[in-house]
């Protein structure tokens, strides 16, 4: 285990100089390696560090837990998994919120050696049949409130409940009061599956996803470093248990530091509510969405005089507007950074990485990003790929296929030996990548390339818009036209006024070719984890066309006289 530790210690000795960090990191390649027993019971709960902070939850299911309190209840449980039947390998679907057992369950399963597949409360009956099946699921870990929703799974699935006791299912509070002394049934391999994860599911149904051993532990050493954790911090990711971004910094990137995980549960999300934390428990790292960014900076933001050193934003793209208003009211830069639930942090804007407006910044330490067109050849602008030669350890192990089997790297590899993300970027002479969008969503209008990310990052400008989605609507002229899916702030009106108010932003701000050409005032099409499907609203205008149609709320360019005035 040396390995892994010496190159976490070199990151935190480099936190705020990316290029030596690159020079000295190199990826730690044990064979065998367990984080939750040989980082987090043998290093963090033991010696000084063992009665320090490791979890604190705030708002309903408070809770707080530290380094040695957590390693001792998850031996607890994973010895009573073990009596319950769960076996190395096996696959165990977990539906918990942020709840204290929700973290106690995750390192016990890292202790047994079972493959823990998240998944969110939100999932319906139908959602859960599909996961059960596919993923190969033979144990269940649900919250108590949830377990009806499991009323027609195969009985043959072992059933776990966690909270108030439910008739049919065995009770977390039981089986967590087994043997504290936990002995793990043989070694752990590196390469050995640990999270099963589906993706999102923006454009296609979605994927399942098998990380190991190394790739998530070992793999976040990357995440850590563009967050710049350090021991000792208390960091927030907001979150929800389900998708791999809680795992990315609710677990893995601030244990990795030392750092504690701080956790907000609000019945409805509320960004005053959230800032009144951020200032009464003195949280000093940060991570939310853009969409969080974006509620967060409608605030009067310096009424709240937060603690924060370090804040960065994942999951979508940040709009450069967001990061000037807290910059300007905190004196704070969110940093950006990508990544996907197939890999670990990629590219970003680590400390210490001069930021540059609208760019995700570089490649972060241990991986090496080539920009490539269909063909294979290296361009400015092209997809975001990942050199395989060899693999970076935070790249997943492969898909899990339905029949169990694992197409892995090799299955995914193109020609060339990359890994294709499906995101498209284009770098500048300095190194740094900024997203043009996915390469479904990406388009052209009149023979022009159209970025939708950087026209939606345009119209968010206007205090009147509170999301945006932009896609190609079919012409006969330009073949596609730029038109805008928004979602208004409050207090707007979906109007003509508010629509010509929105062309006449665009056309101060953006070239003729990039202009938004047709607007409609509208709920945005999401996954369950929120990212937008514009693979719905582009198909819708397609319909639309092919029908002759026009949408009874669309708004055109060429209705507004006053513009050519």
């Amino acid at each position: 285990m040396p390995g892994f530790r010496a190159m976490r210690d070199v990151l935190l000795a480099h936190r705020a100089d990316p290029e030596a960090a690159a020079a000295a990191f190199a990826w730690p390649d044990e064979a065998e390696f367990n984080w939750a027993l040989e980082w987090f019971d043998a290093v963090l709960a033991r010696g000084p560090s063992g009665g320090q902070l490791a979890l604190k939850i705030a708002g309903a299911g408070a809770a707080e837990a530290s380094f040695a309190g957590l390693s001792e209840a998850s031996d607890r449980v994973a010895n009573g998994l073990r009596e319950a039947g769960v076996a190395r390998g096996d696959r165990v679907l977990l539906m918990l919120g942020n709840v204290l057992p929700l973290w106690e369950i995750m390192l016990a399963a890292m202790k047994l050696g079972a493959v823990i597949s998240p998944a969110t409360p939100l999932l319906t009956e139908a959602d859960l049949a599909e996961r059960v099946a596919r993923g190969r699921i033979r144990h269940l870990i649900v919250a108590s409130a949830e377990t009806a929703k499991c009323a027609a799974l195969d009985a043959a699935l072992t059933r776990i409940a966690v909270g108030a006791p439910v008739e049919g299912w065995r009770n977390y509070a039981t089986l967590r009061m087994a043997e504290r002394r936990f002995v793990p049934q043989g070694i752990t391999r590196a390469a050995d599956p640990m999270l099963l994860y589906f993706t999102s599911g923006t454009t296609a149904r979605p994927k399942l996803v098998l990380h190991s051993h190394r790739s998530y532990p070992v793999g976040h050493l990357s995440t850590m470093y563009q967050i710049g954790l350090q021991p000792g911090d208390l960091h927030l990711n907001i979150s929800s248990p389900g998708w791999a971004k809680h795992a990315y910094s609710c677990l893995f990137a601030p244990w990795n530091a030392g750092a504690a995980v701080f956790m907000l549960n609000q019945p409805r999300f509320d960004a005053a509510g959230l800032l009144d934390a951020l200032v009464e428990h003195r949280v000093s790292t940060i991570c939310a969405p853009p969409t969080v960014w974006r509620m967060i900076v409608q605030q009067d933001m310096r009424a709240w005089p937060v603690s924060l050193r370090e804040a960065v934003a994942a999951g979508e793209p940040l709009n450069p507007e967001v990061i000037a208003q807290v910059q300007k009211a905190w004196g704070i830069t969110v940093r950006d950074f990508y990544g996907q639930t197939e890999t670990t942090a990629q590219i970003g804007n680590p400390p210490g990485l001069a930021v540059k407006t609208g760019a995700m910044g570089k490649a972060l330490p241990g991986y090496r990003i080539r920009l490539l067109d269909a063909e294979g050849d290296e361009v400015e602008e092209g997809e975001i790929c990942i050199a395989l030669d060899p693999p970076p350890a935070g790249m997943m192990q492969g898909y899990q296929q339905d029949d169990g089997s694992t197409a892995g790297l090799e299955g995914v590899a193109q020609e060339g030996g990359v890994y294709r993300t499906g995101d498209v970027a284009r770098r500048d002479a300095e190194g740094y990548f900024t997203y043009v969008g996915r390469a479904d969503d990406v388009f052209k209008a009149s023979d022009y390339r159209i970025s939708p990310f950087e026209l939606e990052s345009a119209l968010i400008e206007h205090p009147a818009i509170a999301e945006a989605a932009v896609v190609p609507a079919p012409d006969p002229v330009r073949l596609a036209v730029p038109k805008a899916y928004l979602l208004l702030a409050p207090g707007h009106a979906p109007d003509r006024d508010t629509a010509l108010a929105v062309f006449r932003h665009i056309r101060a701000g953006l070239a003729p070719f990039k202009r938004v050409r047709r607007i409609e005032f509208a709920d945005l099409p999401k996954t369950i984890s929120g990212k937008i499907r514009r693979v719905e609203l582009r198909n819708q205008e397609a319909a639309r066309a092919k029908a002759g149609e026009r949408a009874a709320g669309e708004f055109r360019d060429e209705d507004f006289p006053e513009l050519s005035a």
